[in-house]
Formats: C-alpha cells, structure tokens, sequence
C-alpha cells in the first residue's frame, strides 16, 4: 500500500489512549514545518483510516482537532485542505542562568522544585504517616445521598454567583458545630470557608504580611505548609523553638507580628500549649499589636478529660484567626475548611477570597451544610475518636514494650499521631531509613524542622494503619 504521505506516521503501541493525540500532534507538526504545503488537498478521512490502520472515527476526531484550531479548512464539495499558517518561528536562545538567579521570577519561588507528588506509588505494609485520617469507616454512602440531593436543589436554581465568604448556611452550620466541639465563641458571620487550611493560610498571609516588612513567629518543628504560605507572601520568618509545653513564647522577639501556632496538638511534636503559655501569648499579642493564628487541625480528637480553651475562646481583644478543617474529621479529598475573623479584617480575608477562586462549591458546601446539620459529623466524629483512641493506646504500649530503652514518646491529649525522642537527629534518620526497607514509613521531626538545635525523634501517625497491625509494625520495627 502506497503511504498517505511522504514522511513516516508512527502510530502508539496498539491499545494505546494517545492514539488521536499522537496523529493530530504529526499532522500539525509537519504543517507548521512546511512538510504539509498550505493549499495541499488532505486524503479522506475514509482513505487517512485504511493508510493508517486506524478506525474512521479516529481519523475523523483528527481531522475535527485541526480544524477546530485553524490547521486545515474545510472546503463544501471538495474536501479538506492544508490552510496557510505562518510557520513556528525560531525561538531565540535562552541566556544562561541558574534558576536560583532567574529574576523573571519572586525570589521566594526561584529555583524551587515542583511539589512532590506519586498518588500511584505503592503504599507501605506499614503505614505510619502522619497527617492523614482513616477513611475507610467514613459514612460514604450518607455522604452520597447528601450530595445527590444537593444536586437536584442546585439545578432548581438559577445559575447565580456564590458568596465568597460561604453559604450563610454552612457558616451557620460550622459556628453552631465549633462553639460545641471546641467552646469557639463565633456566628456564622465571623467564618469564612475556605479549600482546606492551606488555602486559609494562603488568604491569611495575603492579607497580613507587607513583603519584606511583616515578621512572622512559626512553631519550629512545625507544619510546612504554613511556612511556606507566608514566606511566598514576603515575611520575614523567625522560627521559634517548642518544647513540652508547646510553643515557647518568650522566644519570640517583639518585632513579631503574626504568631501562628497549633496550641491543642503541636504539629508533629503533639504536645498542648500549657495554659500559662497561652495566657502569656495572648499578653504578647496585645502588647505589642500582633495577630494570632491558630492552627486547630484535629483536637476533636481528644483522649480523654476536658480540653484546655481554644485561643479564640480566651482571646477578648480581636486577636486570634481560628483556622479549622475538614480533612481530619472527614476526608482529605473533600478540600473543605474555614476560619473565623476578627470583624476588622473581615473585608479584606472575604476580598482575598473573591480575588482567588471567588467561592467554594456550591454543592460541595450544600452537602456539607446538611452533613452537619443532620448531626453525620458528630457522630462520624464520636466513632473515630474511640477508634484513635484505642490505636493511640495500642501504640503507646507497643513503644514502651518494644523501644522503651530507646525512645521516649510525647504526651499527647489528641489527634491522630503522636511523636518519639530519639538520642540524635543521625539516630532518627537512620530509623526512618531502614523502616522504609522493610516497607514501614514513619517521618521525623528533623523533616518538619529549620533549626538545628530542634528536637530529633520520630512521628507516628495512626490514621492510616489499622489498630490489629501497630504491634506488628513495632516489633519489626525494633
């Protein structure tokens, strides 16, 4: 069989999905080059399939792709012709430069690599990373009907911009759960809701840091994300030490302006802030006019006994931002948070939302709304944090049995990981190290840390690994 043209088609291996992307890039490619002359008349789609070995529909989606994107044109009654499009022009040489010194970019983001991320990397035997909840006992099937529901309302309604802020409804619905989970003294109108805690810290940081001026105190070990969210808004970061009473707050230095801290359950150490220190931070805060942001990631998930005031509860002056989310309490993918605001950053916290994404998900926030409201959360709430508090149980006693001469475990009141002290950063890395030979992953401090004088142990999380497998994993972790 004559070729339909006078340059190869290498087709994909047979099977493959890349199939109608392959040929329309080729067939573009040789119009741009020159290889397919402006003018020239294309085979049949009929005829392009037989040369091909490809199915007519396939030959037609190709066609169909060019011509939606100017490539070739369509002539009535006589077929499909090449059109005149000006050749790629020849793109001048970048200059040299490191992507450290790339000013093209803001400083923060020269020379950073992309984010990880393996969502096909095959999990562990023994997983004990921390951050991620169980949802296997999540109510699914509630969450579906909810959904289905909130999607037969929405199409009742005319098509109408969100409100940034969120739903009065759900707003209403996370104000009336906080106040009885954690005492949050708030309404509705003192939330917004967000996509998850990040994109809080993310609004947050927009709307507090003046770049190169505003300095920022950050719990060090301490989550990452937080970080980085106020560094890429120009702080000026100064990370401050945590031991077993939480955030050591006469180490911050009166320059500070923002504190960010997880008071009920430091991340990754997961010790609570003492209620002298939180008195101490408030005092901070109104001497010298500094903002509070308060980390409140998992606490429902407390231990056992009556929880130490949260922040906000205790704060009477406008101080504290209360940051919340429902990856914990739910599941990470549902991308779901909020904080409340001080009535004098209001506008401006509302404003930075409308500016980046405008709202959350209309059906999203319905579901959720009724979620709540239908007590789902509470109860889903009630079971997990017997569940957590078992693997937190099993897992304590398997520490002291197994590396009790070893490693010394942090008390923690709540959440869903715990930490170790090790005798050396070296110790911990090299633990880390090993247990991940024997398909046992397990993070520590250090990964969490700046300074070199943090704390260096190990982090168990156990939302990820059933409560019948803990003292396996560490005996063979031993």
């Amino acid at each position: 069989m004559e070729p339909i043209f006078e340059f190869p088609i290498e087709l994909p291996p047979a099977g493959s999905r890349d199939l109608v992307r392959s040929l329309h890039q080729q067939l573009r490619d040789a119009i741009l080059d020159g290889r397919l002359k402006p003018d020239l008349r294309l085979p049949p789609t009929r005829a392009l399939a037989e040369g091909l070995g490809v199915s007519r529909n396939t030959a037609v989606a190709v066609y169909d792709m060019l011509l939606s994107e100017g490539y070739v044109e369509g002539r009535a009654g006589s077929g499909t012709y090449v059109a005149d499009v000006r050749p790629r022009l020849e793109r001048p040489k970048a200059p040299d430069r490191k992507p450290e010194d790339d000013t093209r970019l803001a400083p923060f983001w020269r020379g950073k690599p992309p984010p990880e991320f393996s969502p096909n990397a095959r999990p562990p035997a023994f997983d004990f990373l921390s951050g991620y909840p169980d949802t296997t006992e999540f109510p699914f099937d509630i969450w579906n009907r909810l959904s289905r529901r909130a999607a037969r309302a929405l199409a009742r309604q005319p098509a109408e911009a969100g409100n940034p802020a969120g739903e009065p409804g759900l707003r209403d619905a996370i104000a009336n759960h906080i106040s009885f989970a954690r005492a949050v003294a708030c309404s509705g109108d003192d939330i917004v809701v967000t996509a998850g805690a990040r994109q809080a810290f993310d609004l947050l940081a927009r709307v507090l840091v003046t770049p190169g001026q505003t300095e920022v105190a950050l719990e060090d070990p301490g989550y990452a994300p937080t970080r980085n969210a106020f560094a890429a808004a120009g702080a000026r970061i100064a990370p401050i030490p945590v031991d077993e009473d939480g955030l050591i707050v006469e180490r911050i230095p009166a320059s500070v302006r923002v504190v960010c801290v997880t008071p009920s359950h430091q991340f990754p150490m997961g010790v609570t802030l003492s209620a002298k220190r939180r008195a101490a931070l408030l005092d901070f805060a109104e001497t010298f006019g500094a903002s509070i942001i308060e980390d409140d990631y998992d606490s429902e998930f407390r231990l056992g006994g009556r929880p130490l005031d949260a922040l906000q509860t205790l704060d009477r002056n406008g101080r504290v931002f209360y940051v919340g989310t429902f990856s914990k309490s739910m599941f990470p993918a549902l991308r779901m948070g909020f904080v409340t605001v001080p009535d004098w950053a209001k506008p401006a916290v509302t404003g930075a939302r409308h500016l980046t994404d405008w709202h959350a998900p209309s059906l999203t926030q319905q579901a959720l709304t009724d979620f709540i409201t239908e007590g789902h959360l509470a109860r889903h709430v009630r079971k997990m944090r017997r569940a957590y508090a078992a693997r937190h149980e099993t897992l304590t006693a398997a520490l002291s049995h197994f590396h009790g001469d070893r490693l010394r475990v942090l008390e923690a009141h709540a959440g869903v990981h715990l930490s170790a002290i090790t005798d050396s950063g070296q110790e911990a890395e090299a633990i880390s190290r090993r247990a991940a030979e024997r398909s046992i992953r397990l993070d520590t401090l250090g990964a969490y840390s700046q300074r070199c004088d943090a704390p260096t142990g190990l982090v168990f999380g156990y939302g990820l690994i059933r409560r019948e497998r803990i003292e396996e994993a560490v005996a063979r972790l031993a």
